[in-house]
């Protein structure tokens, strides 16, 4: 999103929400004005203190990560392509504990593929 303007946020919404049977949870923005149009519940919480050092913490912890990863590998980064930088960026992440059972992994993934 380029801005926080409810309008903005209703064009991102509309774009981004295949149906309104969808679940959304927000924080207490103002830019969500219209958001129950685009959705079957919409549940928004604002973070105390305690919420931040613990559970956001790990969120921060990764964008920083993210963007030290990108600035060490990448020296320009086109918008087209930021989607699929984030993606390999999160399947890096998800993967950084595998160690030694990677190959076994990849072991059962090829027997398992159906050739699609």
């Amino acid at each position: 999103m380029t801005s926080h303007k409810a309008d903005h946020t209703d064009d991102t919404l509309e774009s981004a929400i295949d149906n309104d049977q969808t679940i959304v949870f927000t924080d207490q923005s103002t830019s969500y004005v219209n958001i129950a149009d685009y959705v079957e519940v919409h549940m928004s919480e604002k973070s105390n203190e305690q919420t931040t050092k613990e559970t956001l913490k790990w969120v921060h912890i990764a964008i920083s990560n993210a963007k030290r990863n990108f600035v060490g590998t990448y020296h320009k980064i086109k918008a087209k392509y930021l989607q699929l930088y984030l993606n390999e960026f999160v399947y890096k992440l998800n993967r950084r504990y595998f160690g030694e059972k990677i190959f076994d992994r990849l072991v059962i993934a090829s027997i398992t593929a159906n050739g699609h």
